[in-house]
């Protein structure tokens, strides 16, 4: 079953419901131009690896946009080319199997040309499976999975590039990637539910909170989140308090000046700070004018079902 209906932004949106009415894809096509952005969430065997996989595409001569910091992003490049700007400065060109780390401020990207990508965003035990080294060594950055000693990534896109069926590619992707995915030991997974409970438990999180559930040292937690999310815990609760603003204003209409003393800021000055630092917008141009990408990125909140509330933000 498909829902499909209109807003005031011009937008047009849609989602591919089983008869339960859990959403099986969430596709939303920007009002300001030839974007499009669809959203899937993974196959209950996968949920606890990858928050989702979505399929964008752009016609435009060149196209230039704003992500917000991020979990890391495997993406294929199926068409296209251009580069990343992270938020120190560095510029880096996408190779065409793309492996990005995780983000810790907002990214800008540069397309040349028309662009397919078929992307999933990398919870921690995703980056495990794909990668296995510590995460905050390759924040900021990206690297290439193609080549000789990636031959499943290389077979991956030349199929990919070959497929017009959204429903097939997705698939397919999910196919190749449970073939990929390693098992975790048993405290590790109890670590990851704890840190993920933790950053969506509170509106502000504070690390003596993540220490007494977990019984670990400030130092402990630090090595083991560098590891596994990319940064330490203070770095990351800001990370998540950020994304989770950002999506109450710009999707639940909230005010973002309540927000501002909800969430525990130092003033108004500190919070348009942080959300231009994750997201790259202000909370005006969040609630008022936000870019297209900006706006189909947040909407991945509403993919819904079974998908936990940290991948519905990753």
């Amino acid at each position: 079953m498909i829902r499909q209906w209109g807003d005031a932004s011009g937008a047009t949106r849609n989602i591919a419901e089983q008869e339960d009415g859990t959403p099986l894809a969430y596709t939303i096509e920007a009002a300001d131009g030839p974007i499009r952005l669809q959203y899937f969430a993974p196959p209950e065997h996968l949920r606890r690896y990858f928050g989702s996989l979505y399929l964008f595409s752009e016609t435009l001569d060149t196209y230039s946009d704003v992500t917000r910091a991020d979990v890391p992003q495997l993406r294929l490049m199926l068409q296209g080319g251009g580069h990343y700007k992270f938020h120190d400065g560095t510029v880096l060109a996408t190779p065409e199997v793309c492996l990005l780390g995780p983000t810790l401020g907002a990214t800008r990207f540069h397309l040349e040309g028309a662009a397919r990508v078929v992307g999933m965003s990398l919870l921690p035990a995703g980056w495990i499976s794909l990668h296995g080294g510590d995460a905050s060594e390759e924040a900021d950055r990206l690297q290439s999975l193609g080549g000789d000693g990636n031959r499943a990534f290389d077979d991956l896109l030349r199929q990919l590039r070959t497929m017009d069926d959204p429903q097939e590619m997705v698939a397919l992707c999910w196919s190749v990637l449970a073939g990929l995915v390693k098992p975790l030991s048993d405290a590790t997974w109890r670590l990851l539910e704890a840190v993920d409970n933790w950053l969506m438990d509170e509106g502000s999180p504070r690390i003596e909170t993540l220490a007494q559930r977990t019984g670990l040292s400030p130092r402990q937690l630090a090595r083991l989140t560098n590891r596994y999310y990319g940064c330490p815990p203070k770095l990351l609760a800001r990370k998540y308090r950020a994304l989770r603003c950002s999506a109450r204003i710009a999707l639940d209409r909230h005010s973002w000046q309540e927000l501002c003393e909800d969430s525990r800021f130092y003033d108004q000055s500190h919070f348009i700070r942080e959300i231009k630092h994750f997201i790259g917008l202000t909370p005006h141009q969040l609630q008022n004018e936000p870019s297209a990408v900006a706006q189909l990125t947040l909407l991945r909140r509403s993919l819904g079902g079974d998908v936990a509330v940290l991948n519905r933000m990753s």
